[in-house]
C-alpha cells in the first residue's frame, strides 16, 4: 500500500515509564492495523524502545521515531524514567508546532501530562486524541468525587463514604485521597486540569477493554459524554521474548537466570512484588516486607525500586534495611530472588510458576496482572491506585487488600505503612490454597482469557482501533 495512502497517527508520550511505555505500545497496535505510527520523544528516551521499533519496521510495519533534540541546560528525566506529572516539558512546544505544520498527520494523540500541548495542536488544527493513562474505572470515581463531594461530608479522614451514582457500591476514606482534595474549596476539590484536555478534543483512546469494566465504560461515554476507543491491553502487543524482555529499562539481573529460577517453581506458587516506577518505600517498610515475606513460607520475586533516603542516611546501601542474613538466605535456598531495579514484568507474569502479584495498583501493573490471569495482593500508595484497588478487590473480586490506607505523594517522606505481621497473612491468604483464594484465581484466569481476546482479530479491543482508524479516514477530503 502507498505509504501517502496509510493513516498518520502520531504519538506524543509523556516521558515517565508509567505513561511512556504504554503510548509506544498503542503507538506500535495502530501500526499493525495498517496505520502510520510516528513516535515524537527525546533521543535519550528513545534508547528504551528503540530495538522494539527496529524489529517491527523489519516485520514490515509502518512506524518510526522522531526526536526532539533539547536544549542544553534541560533534561526532562533521567533515563531511568522517573519523571512525576509535575515535570515541565512546555519547552516542546515550538517544535511540536512546527513538525505539526510540516507533517499535518491524521491525528496526535498526546499525553494527559503534556497539559500545554492542547492548545498547540488545536491551534495548528490536527484532530487531537488525548491519553489519560488510566482505565475507565478511575476516571468514572474521579468524577463522581468532584461532582457529589462525598468526603467534604464525613466528620474524619478515616470515616467511609460511598461515592454516588456508580453502578457499583465504592467505598472510600479521606485518607486514601491526594491531599488537594481533602480539603474544602468552592469550586470543587478536585482540580479540573487534568480534565480540561479532553474538552475540544477528537476523543480519548483508553488503555483497557470493554470486558473488563463494562458498566464504566457505558457510564464514562454515556453518562460523562466522553468519546472514548478502549484499545487494551496495549502490553498484549509485546508476543517475542525480545520485545518483552526489553520493554523498558534494563534489568539487573538477565532474563534468562529469571526465567531459570521460575522454572523450579511449583505452578501458581511464586509471588512477584513490584511497587512501580515511581514508588518510594521507606527502608523501615522494606524490612517489613522482607520479615513478613519470609515468615509466610512461600517463594518470591521482589522487585526492589527507589528506596526513600531521609537527611543523613543518603550514602547507606540497601543491604542495611533488610533483615540480618536474609539474601544470602533466600540464595541459598532459592526461596527468593531480589532484582533492583527495573524487572522484565510481563515475562515473570506470564509464567506459569507465578500465582500472585503484590502490586501497587497503578494501571498499567493491574492491566499486566489482569492479562497474565494472576490475582493480586493490593497494595495503593498515590495517584489513583486507592480507585484501581476498589476495582481489583470490590468489583472483578481478584485480589486481597494489604491494609495500606493513606495516600502519599511523591514529596513526601513515606513510612512504614503496613506491618509484617500484615504482609504475611496476606501472602499466604493468597498463596495458601484456600477456598477464597481458588475463587479468585479462577476469576483472574477468566479475565486473563478475556483480555487475549480482547486485542484478537473480531475482539473489543481489536474493532475499536479499527473504528478510530475507519473514522480518520472518513475525515479526509476525497
Amino acid at each position: 500500500m502507498d505509504s501517502q495512502s496509510l493513516i498518520g497517527m502520531f504519538f506524543f508520550p509523556y516521558v515517565g515509564g508509567g505513561h511512556q511505555i504504554p503510548m509506544i505500545d498503542m503507538a506500535r497496535v495502530f501500526a499493525s492495523h495498517g496505520a502510520k505510527s510516528t513516535i515524537i520523544t527525546t533521543p535519550k528516551h528513545s534508547l528504551s524502545f528503540q530495538k522494539s521499533i527496529d524489529r517491527d519496521q523489519k516485520s514490515g510495519l509502518q512506524i518510526s521515531i522522531h526526536t526532539f533534540d533539547l536544549p542544553e541546560n534541560v533534561d526532562i528525566a533521567d533515563v531511568d524514567m522517573s519523571a512525576t506529572p509535575f515535570t515541565d516539558t512546555s519547552f516542546l512546544q515550538e517544535p511540536l508546532k512546527n513538525l505539526l505544520i510540516h507533517y499535518q498527520p491524521d491525528c496526535i494523540v498526546h499525553d494527559v501530562f503534556h497539559r500545554w500541548s492542547a492548545d498547540v495542536i488545536n491551534s495548528v488544527g490536527v484532530p487531537r486524541i488525548v491519553f489519560n493513562g488510566n482505565g475507565c474505572f478511575p476516571r468514572c470515581v474521579q468524577e463522581n468525587l468532584g461532582k457529589y463531594k462525598p468526603h467534604e461530608k464525613v466528620g474524619s479522614d478515616f470515616e467511609p463514604f460511598v461515592v454516588p451514582g456508580l453502578p457499583d457500591r465504592i467505598e472510600l476514606t479521606r485518607s486514601q485521597l491526594p491531599f488537594f482534595a481533602r480539603q474544602q474549596h468552592p469550586h470543587g476539590s478536585f482540580p479540573r486540569k487534568m480534565q480540561k484536555p479532553d474538552e475540544n478534543s477528537f476523543g480519548t483512546v483508553v488503555n483497557s477493554f470493554y470486558e473488563l469494566e463494562p458498566a464504566y465504560v457505558e457510564y464514562f461515554k454515556n453518562e460523562m459524554g466522553t468519546k472514548a476507543w478502549l484499545v487494551g491491553p496495549v502490553s498484549l502487543c509485546n508476543k517475542n521474548v525480545a520485545d518483552k524482555a526489553e520493554r523498558g529499562q534494563k534489568t539487573s539481573i538477565d532474563e534468562q537466570s529469571i526465567l531459570n529460577w521460575l522454572e523450579c517453581k511449583e505452578p501458581n506458587s511464586v509471588l512477584y512484588i513490584s511497587f512501580g516506577s515511581l514508588a518510594r518505600l521507606a527502608p523501615e517498610q522494606l524490612l517489613e516486607i522482607a520479615h513478613g515475606l519470609e515468615a509466610s513460607k512461600h517463594p518470591f520475586i521482589w522487585v526492589v525500586g527507589k528506596i526513600f533516603k531521609s537527611a543523613g542516611k543518603e550514602k547507606e546501601n540497601e543491604e542495611n534495611w533488610l533483615p540480618s542474613g536474609f539474601e544470602e538466605r533466600m540464595k541459598e535456598s532459592k526461596k527468593g530472588l531480589i532484582i533492583r531495579g527495573w524487572a522484565p514484568q510481563l515475562l515473570i507474569l506470564e509464567h506459569s510458576a507465578v500465582g500472585g502479584f503484590m502490586t501497587h495498583c497503578g494501571w498499567n501493573s493491574t492491566l499486566e496482572g489482569v492479562s497474565a490471569g494472576v490475582p493480586m495482593i493490593t497494595w495503593p500508595i498515590t495517584a489513583e491506585q486507592f480507585s484501581n484497588e476498589k476495582l481489583i478487590t470490590d468489583v472483578l473480586k481478584i485480589g486481597v487488600k494489604v491494609g495500606s490506607v493513606n495516600w502519599v505523594s511523591w514529596s513526601t517522606e513515606p513510612w512504614a505503612a503496613v506491618g509484617r505481621e500484615k504482609v504475611e497473612m496476606t501472602v499466604k491468604k493468597l498463596l495458601g490454597g484456600g477456598e477464597e483464594a481458588e475463587e479468585m484465581r479462577r476469576l483472574a484466569k477468566e479475565l486473563g482469557h478475556k483480555a487475549k481476546r480482547a486485542v484478537e482479530q473480531g475482539g473489543s479491543s481489536y474493532n475499536d482501533a479499527d473504528a478510530l482508524i475507519q473514522e480518520l479516514k472518513s475525515r479526509r477530503q476525497p
